[in-house]
């Protein structure tokens, strides 16, 4: 089965098409049959976009927005990539691969002015549970939320000094982000060119270390400490913080949520920086959920761009982008033969279907195809999206009479997060080719803020979870036993933290890591496009000397997640390569 469902209900709604775009039944959407989506692709345009996931969009947004006449081309139904809306059973609206919204970049929401495109976010507060497993009545639970008096409060049932201790560790990490903010927005300075051509050049090249010197200055005297949690084990600079095991556990998950690491990995620090790098409405590291799911941003992103006269096309597969006699990028070439020319390509792919299956191999240099093909694009997730008939009733924290959503059933509920011992031993049995016995979960009820993605008393629950090898021991296939042997595991242990779980469940949607890379094009299921270690950012993402967007290719720029600086539901790639290849065009 193509999806990897079952459900104990019947067939699922018909489909309803907009000029090319499928718009899952009560989206948000039938407002864009008036704002330049075209009827028929033209054979010409000064812009391709290959892919139209959320960095796809926003990069034709900006093209279009500076009068460069560009398509999307997306191979799927449905916009988007990874950011969709998808009714998986009947009635159901699930988020099917993201499914939280912080990393956007504010620019990003102003400049195409998404709330006047249909985006509504939903802020969260609280925003994070970890209910324990404990042989006491209730057990424990530990509750975040953005009052720090509360969250102290919280925090102190395990320890008093580490109360104390938060507010400062809060403000320690908010100014390495804030000094670390400018580089997103920028690519990674060319070093090569900083030596090449005339002085003009060479001082324009010299403009592109402001963003990095900025940040030198802004950690200051602090610097050695911020460079230790750049490149440390997450678990040592928790340790230096904190003394209480469900503290750092349930910190630890964003240094290695997506990530094949260990709380014990150096350089997982950086990965929890990573995701907490965003705002909402102005409050740093605060995350959301999207009103309609993810799929809701991508449609008011492509309504943004139409809106301008972007022509954007759903299952229109590009098989190769097309080569000049010059040896620069003019126009792709769809798997129905159709050639669609353009003066830019820009591909919203991985870098491993950019250049190993899109460009011809003899026009890229062989140290550069090496480099893409030993990247590490390595998954541990697996994520599962469950219809239940009602909401989950946590030991910790029973559900109140009515049956209504409690402060915690809203946050990302974290389980087997008792201690960073539970996370690494996790990732022990996934190195070895075993899914987890106890994996880590991160477990989220969109529904809880947005009833209507689901029936009247019914909920949405999207199960983020870690550790499953992208290829099992023995090379055993990820087959149907092997998948549902794995999700039954996973209900099993959501049962003992809320008994009745398992009662409660009408359908399910299992995504391994090849289901992943097969459905969205994740390279390995690879929610980032490629690990996000210190080894592939920055200067070396996706290669060295290739790291602000254009490629060995003149004219094929690279705009997705597999670029600086790197994965989320962030639109900064998407932004920065438009800006990059709009430098060019208006040299061509």
């Amino acid at each position: 089965m193509a999806a990897r469902i079952w459900a104990k209900m019947g067939t699922g709604c018909p489909s309803r098409w907009l000029r090319g775009w499928h718009l899952s039944p009560g989206l948000p959407g039938s407002r864009l049959a008036h704002v330049g989506v075209a009827d028929r692709l033209q054979r010409e345009y000064d812009a391709v976009v290959i892919g139209a996931g959320h960095n796809g969009l926003v990069a034709a947004a900006y093209l279009q927005r500076a009068g460069v006449r560009t398509a999307v081309l997306e191979k799927r139904h449905v916009l988007g990539g990874a950011a969709v809306t998808e009714e998986i059973v009947p009635g159901f609206k699930f988020s099917r691969a993201s499914y939280l919204l912080s990393l956007l970049r504010p620019q990003i929401y102003t400049e195409l002015e998404l709330q006047q495109h249909g985006l509504r976010v939903l802020p969260r507060d609280p925003y994070s549970f970890t209910p324990l497993l404990e042989d006491r009545s209730p057990p424990r639970s530990l509750l975040l939320g953005h009052d720090m008096a509360q969250t102290q409060q919280q925090i102190a049932q395990f320890s008093q000094k580490d109360a104390q201790a938060y507010p400062e560790y809060e403000a320690f990490m908010g100014a390495l982000v804030s000094a670390l903010d400018p580089l997103l927005d920028a690519p990674p300075v060319d070093t090569a060119a900083l030596g090449q051509g005339s002085l003009l050049q060479r001082l324009k090249a010299l403009q592109a270390l402001r963003p990095l010197l900025q940040a030198g200055l802004a950690l200051g005297s602090q610097l050695p400490r911020y460079y230790e949690v750049l490149t440390a084990p997450i678990s040592k600079i928790l340790d230096q913080w904190f003394e209480s095991e469900p503290l750092k556990a349930t910190l630890a998950t964003d240094a290695v949520i997506g990530a094949m690491a260990s709380p014990h990995t150096p350089g997982s620090g950086y990965v929890l920086l990573h995701h907490v790098m965003g705002e909402l409405e102005g409050r740093r590291g605060a995350w959301g959920y999207v009103a309609g799911g993810m799929g809701a941003l991508s449609q008011a992103i492509a309504c943004a761009a139409a809106a301008r006269g972007a022509h954007i096309f759903a299952e229109k597969a590009v098989s190769s982008v097309l080569l000049g006699r010059d040896r620069r990028a003019q126009g792709v070439v769809l798997q129905d033969g159709t050639e669609v020319r353009s003066k830019l390509v820009l591909s919203n792919a991985s870098p491993q279907i950019t250049f190993l299956e899109l460009t011809p191999q003899e026009q890229l240099p062989k140290d550069f195809i090496q480099r893409i093909r030993q990247a590490d694009t390595r998954s541990p997730v697996t994520k599962i999206n469950v219809a239940v008939d009602r909401l989950p009733s946590f030991l910790a924290v029973p559900n109140a009479c009515n049956g209504q959503p409690l402060p915690h059933h809203q946050c990302s509920i974290h389980l087997n997060c008792e201690g960073t011992h539970l996370l690494h031993q996790a990732f022990t049995e996934a190195t070895q080719g075993h899914p987890s016995s106890r994996p880590m979960i991160e477990l989220c009820i969109p529904s809880a803020l947005d009833p209507g993605l689901a029936p009247r008393g019914c909920h949405v629950v999207s199960l983020f979870t870690q550790y499953t090898p992208s290829v099992l021991a023995g090379g055993q296939p990820w087959d149907e036993q092997a998948r549902n042997a794995y999700a039954d595991t996973v209900f099993d242990c959501i049962e003992a933290y809320a008994p009745g779980f398992k009662a409660s469940v009408i359908g399910r949607d299992i995504l391994v890591p090849p289901d992943l890379e097969r459905i969205f094009g994740l390279p390995g299921g690879n929610i980032f496009h490629g690990g996000m270690s210190l080894d592939q950012l920055y200067f070396a993402r996706p290669a060295p000397s290739y790291s602000g967007y254009r490629s060995p290719v003149p004219n094929l720029y690279l705009c997705g997640s597999g670029a600086h600086p790197g994965g989320g539901v962030m639109g900064a790639v998407g932004r920065n390569a438009a800006r990059v290849a709009l430098e060019d065009f208006r040299r061509l």
